[in-house]
């Protein structure tokens, strides 16, 4: 049974593998592990930087997703971005993104105060941005461009 939650300081570990897969996975990227643990626990102590959900098959965590907060004066509202997702590759194409999402906009939806939800995705991952154009997100708006240290 699929069940969404929020994450606790309990899901740490899990959290930090999924995010180590993803980064490896999308990008190509080693992130360090005691610079993620950090930036893990920093958010899961401070719900003012966002809050991340976890899906459990059981009582086995198999994916997840990060929300973080914009504040949008044209709309006065909160802007979700959904962000981190990360589903294992055994639970892939079994719709669990798609009930993730569901949750995530089922909560939008009830809550007048939240404007939205946007997200971004690297240009080459074009099977996530099939699922997410299925999913009536429109990605021709906007072009993010970043500047990192």
């Amino acid at each position: 049974m699929i069940v969404i939650r929020r994450a606790v300081t309990k899901d740490l570990d899990a959290l930090i593998g999924f995010q180590q897969k993803l980064a490896e996975e999308t990008e190509a990227v080693t992130l360090d592990p005691e610079t993620l643990s950090l930036g893990l626990t920093t958010l899961l102590k401070d719900e003012s930087k966002g809050m991340y959900f976890v899906v459990e098959d059981g009582q086995q965590p198999v994916g997840c997703c990060m929300i973080t907060y914009e504040w949008s004066e044209w709309r006065n509202g909160t802007v979700w971005w959904l962000q981190s997702v990360y589903i294992v590759p055994s639970h892939r194409r079994r719709g669990i993104f798609r009930q993730l999402f569901d949750n995530v906009m089922a909560q939008v939806n009830s809550d007048p105060g939240l404007a939205g939800l946007r997200l971004y995705v690297d240009k080459r991952n074009t099977g996530a941005m099939k699922v997410y154009a299925s999913l009536g997100m429109n990605g021709e708006h906007y072009s993010v461009f970043e500047w990192m240290k």
